[in-house]
């Protein structure tokens, strides 16, 4: 398909591969690849079946890419390493014989198209599609091999027509804690209708009224509205789930404070399922760290919840993992937010307590208001660092130790947080190091309930070891004192063993324009009422103001109103749902970005059907259960490693629902899951620490860099537009070609490791293609120069080494190593080329080159008399005779300092090898009778003299 390129010098050969060559290559196959639909994965079932494909029944691969974000700056090249390293494994898993599914798709809801749509007024959808036409372009530019009838993006209104349709099945579902699972709605209110699940009142369901029936129904969905504290960041005009804030305290995109306010919001109940997402991890091929990540968001602790009485009657309850060491609680403390403080505090100041107690405030109510107002104006992180000074106040409250009957002061104090645990703690200063310190400042008890190590002179202790000072505990282990303090506890009504979570539930509300509409409206009572699925998908209005009603980084106070609030004539509507038509409110609130992430493997595999959201076919075809005990689920997920826990968790969660209720087989979304590196870039500022463009500094002598007659000073890391060291891939298409570009970022080193990105570097790559399109093209006359001629015994070897090589290393994803065989075999097939180069080395290296070079690969393949695609050509198979190495080096010692080495036939028995040792070292043995001769065949001899 090639035709002669020049670049009008005369030195270079009018056919050679170059940077102009490759792209009219390139260009070509694209092309063709699109026109003979070559990478369409059939299905089992439905439109997209095809039982004339030449893959149709065979074993099946589903790979995945976590998909982009449609940025207007388009990609830089660290964004396609994973893409290309996927793109390399799949092709090579459909040469071996597999139906592979490989879909690229796009997120694109999200804050930044709508930050453009505030400052410009140019609607989101616009800059979005004009975003993802982008980055279609580039990304077809380097040769991916996607089946582009199933790209997705999350704003399409037929892919979040099924988004709503996906929540209104959690809405109408409830988590039953006894089956551990999911169930509808439905059966729970039959359960209280029947009477076979009282009321919380024990009244009857029949004597409910119908707002309280709906009341306590929505009380038990996994979908419901919450008045609670959240993370409202006015910065972005809206809130942000826990995961979304940085540990300093910030917002994770845009870097704006966050405050906690309470406000009323749409809640997922993702904290019913923390067993079956924390035990599930180990079935899952994932790597360690982000297991780690995942266990540790989830935090699930063991302990006791206790009850301790306060003198207004209603008992502070606490969660404490050490319920052991209660003997040594001396005072307690609650979050500010706490519900019970108000309650809790009394007129007047008890007399004799200690004037730090009391903040030097009058009353108790005065103290702890003052307080408050100071904590609000903490965010969490500030408030839970170790190195802050302990701050509090009493409340002029006492609660009671149960275990001792000992009276102990109630603080607030802002170290502790309402939404963590009960918002209370039990203050054991004696093995707590925080409780320690508060105790110093605030002058309070520390009773010791653990014997600390010999030779411990510090404060708290918080290691483990016998109880002292504790009754009936004396003298025995943690684990042992754990368990008879909660049987007491249990015994004598103080408390119950219980278990907590870290995880919280997902905070799923937006007060945002740019997202998916909520399914939901609200009637007379202010209740939510479900949309019948007939009316989805419910589509955004058009509102001329895309901002919402505050948006002041600085004001903590300032609360939203949504764009979607100002549609009147879209949020007032008149709807008949079975009972005529009525009057409801819409919801304004719009999903968080991550509702289109968590489901979108599902579309990929049946993108047309209207009727469902997959065939129970195709879903069981792709995603099912491969054997008994397996989770399911695509087969590589390759993404970032910072997709650890918000994507990767809300994901597994959305999945485990619909498999609860029955709509997929897979009972995991994703089976294996890989995370790749980044590429990482220098990056240079100038005097002011302003950045300058890196591919216009100089470096004039070693470590001497220069921006104009500027010295800067450089830096190492991500590669970012920020960092204005952004190179991206079309210039590399540009200069190199696709190919060129492809195989340098999967040479660079392991897939999972950063690498530093040095354009310089490129040529390397691109001296590898040419050698190899030179096997093959005659670069004056554009005749191909392949002969039938076979090749001596040492290069077949060879060959059939680097194609068993290969094909390990392409299936463990060790693509630089792959490459760096073939780059071996090139240089010994160019050696003995001269005359031509033997058909039966090219052949096979042309076939293992196509998952790295694919269009180049075609064009040879092409050259070869080939008329259909590489992309279906059998991958090479190693012969095993060939395999076997005719001779083995080994190395000699002579006590213990190798002396010798010697080459013997592979298949030398033991004695041949230990003569043949002994006759290389004999010089150094100088007559002397060695005491011992050790052979470890095929690896070494070792001779003790």
């Amino acid at each position: 398909m090639s035709e002669a390129v020049t670049d009008g010098a005369v030195d270079i050969p009018p056919y050679r591969y170059t940077a102009a060559m490759a792209a009219d290559i390139e260009a070509c196959w694209q092309d063709y690849w699109s026109e003979h639909s070559t990478f369409y994965a059939p299905n089992p079932a439905g439109p997209l079946s095809d039982p004339s494909h030449p893959r149709a029944g065979a074993p099946k691969l589903y790979v995945m890419d976590m998909f982009p974000y449609p940025s207007g700056s388009g990609l830089h090249v660290g964004h396609p390493l994973g893409y290309i390293g996927t793109d390399c494994y799949t092709r090579y898993f459909r040469m071996a014989g597999y139906n592979v599914l490989h879909p690229m798709g796009f997120d694109a809801f999200g804050l930044p198209a709508e930050q453009y749509a505030v400052q410009t007024g140019t609607h989101p959808r616009i800059t979005t599609e004009a975003n993802v036409e982008r980055y279609r372009g580039q990304l077809r530019r380097l040769g991916l091999a996607y089946d582009d009838r199933r790209s997705v993006a999350t704003t399409d209104t037929e892919f979040y027509r099924w988004t709503q349709w996906i929540f209104l099945k959690i809405f109408n579902s409830w988590f039953d804690a006894d089956a551990q699972k999911a169930r509808p709605i439905d059966e729970l209110i039959e359960q209280f209708t029947s009477g076979a699940r009282p009321t919380p009142d024990g009244r009857p369901w029949a004597e409910l009224t119908p707002v309280e029936r709906r009341e306590l129904i929505d009380g038990h969905r996994l979908a419901y509205i919450s008045e609670a504290p959240v993370n409202w960041c006015p910065g972005l005009g809206t809130v942000l789930a826990n995961e979304e804030v940085t540990p300093d305290g910030r917002s994770e995109r845009g870097n704006f404070p966050v405050f906690k306010r309470s406000l009323r919001q749409w809640m997922m109940r993702i904290t019913t399922y923390g067993d079956r997402l924390l035990d599930d991890l180990d079935r899952l091929d994932w790597p360690e760290k982000v297991k780690t990540m995942q266990r540790n968001w989830i935090g699930r602790s063991r302990g006791a919840h206790v009850d301790f009485a306060t003198d207004g009657g209603t008992p502070i309850r606490v969660f404490t993992t050490r319920p052991d060491t209660l003997f040594g609680a001396t005072y307690m403390v609650l979050a500010p937010e706490h519900e019970l403080v108000s309650s809790l505090v009394p007129a007047e100041w008890p007399t004799g307590i200690p004037a730090v107690w009391t903040g030097g405030h009058a009353t108790p109510a005065e103290a702890v208001a003052a307080y408050r107002t100071a904590a609000a104006a903490k965010t969490d992180v500030e408030r839970q660092a170790d190195a802050k000074e302990k701050t509090g106040v009493f409340t002029g409250a006492y609660a009671t130790n149960p275990v001792n009957g000992a009276r102990i002061p109630v603080f607030i104090a802002d170290y502790v947080l309402a939404g963590y645990g009960t918002g209370a703690i039990m203050a054991v200063p004696g093995q707590d190091e925080r409780d320690w310190a508060f105790a110093e400042v605030f002058d309070l008890p520390i009773i010791r309930t653990v014997q600390p190590s010999e030779g411990f002179e510090g404060g708290a202790f918080t290691g483990d070891g016998p109880a002292i000072n504790s009754s009936f505990l004396d003298g025995l282990g943690v684990t042992e004192a754990k368990a008879k303090i909660i049987d007491w506890l249990e015994a004598e009504g103080h408390g119950v063993g219980a278990i907590t979570y870290r995880l919280r539930d997902w905070l799923f509300s937006r007060q945002r324009y740019w997202g998916e509409p909520f399914p939901i409206v609200y009637d007379e009572t202010g209740l939510p009422v479900a949309l019948p699925e007939s009316m989805l998908p419910v589509e955004l209005p058009e509102v001329e103001d895309f901002s919402p009603r505050t948006f002041d980084v600085d004001d903590a106070d300032s609360m939203p109103e949504t764009p979607l609030s100002r549609a009147k004539e879209w949020v007032e509507v008149t709807l008949d749902l079975g009972d005529g038509p009525r009057q409801y409110t819409r919801e304004t609130n719009v999903m968080p970005q991550w509702a289109g992430s968590s489901w979108y493997e599902l579309r990929y595999l049946d993108p047309s059907n209207q009727d469902e959201l997959v065939a129970a076919d195709n879903e069981r075809y792709w995603m099912g259960p491969q054997r008994p005990g397996d989770v399911g689920g695509v087969d590589l997920y390759v993404g970032g490693v910072e997709h650890a826990v918000l994507h990767l968790l809300y994901a597994r969660f959305w999945h485990k629902v619909l498999f609860d209720l029955g709509h997929v087989s897979s009972e995991e979304p994703f089976r294996k899951l890989f995370n790749q590196g980044y590429i990482q870039a220098y990056a240079y500022t100038d005097s002011r620490g302003v950045y300058v463009p890196a591919e216009e500094v100089e470096e004039r002598s070693p470590g001497q860099f220069f921006y104009g007659d500027e010295k800067v000073k450089r830096e190492y890391g991500k590669m970012g537009k920020s960092l204005k060291n952004v190179v991206t891939p079309d210039e590399m298409c540009e200069r190199y070609g696709a190919d060129t570009f492809r195989v340098y970022e999967m040479s660079m080193g392991p897939l999972d490791v950063s690498r530093p990105w040095d354009t310089r570097a490129v040529v390397g790559a691109q001296r590898f293609l040419q050698r190899v399109w030179r096997l093959v093209v005659d670069e004056q006359t554009d005749a191909t120069r392949v002969v039938d001629t076979p090749v001596d015994d040492e290069t077949r070897r060879l060959l059939h080494r680097v194609i068993d090589g290969v094909r390990v290393d392409i299936e463990e994803m060790r693509f630089n190593t792959a490459i760096a065989k073939l780059i071996e075999l090139t240089n010994r097939v160019t050696q003995i080329a001269s005359a031509g180069a033997p058909r039966e080395v090219v052949d096979p290296l042309v076939r293992m080159v196509s998952p790295f070079a694919p269009h180049l690969a075609e064009e040879l393949w092409q050259r070869l008399g080939n008329d259909t695609s590489i992309a279906y050509a059998d991958f090479p198979v190693a012969d095993p005779a060939f395999l076997v190495a005719e001779s083995v080096k080994y190395p000699v010692q002579v006590n213990g300092k190798v002396r010798g080495t010697f080459e013997i036939a592979a298949d030398a028995g033991e004695d041949a090898v230990r003569e043949a040792a002994l006759a290389e070292v004999a010089t150094h043995l100088a007559g002397k009778t060695p005491k011992k001769v050790i052979v470890v065949q095929g690896r070494m001899v070792s001779v003790v003299v």
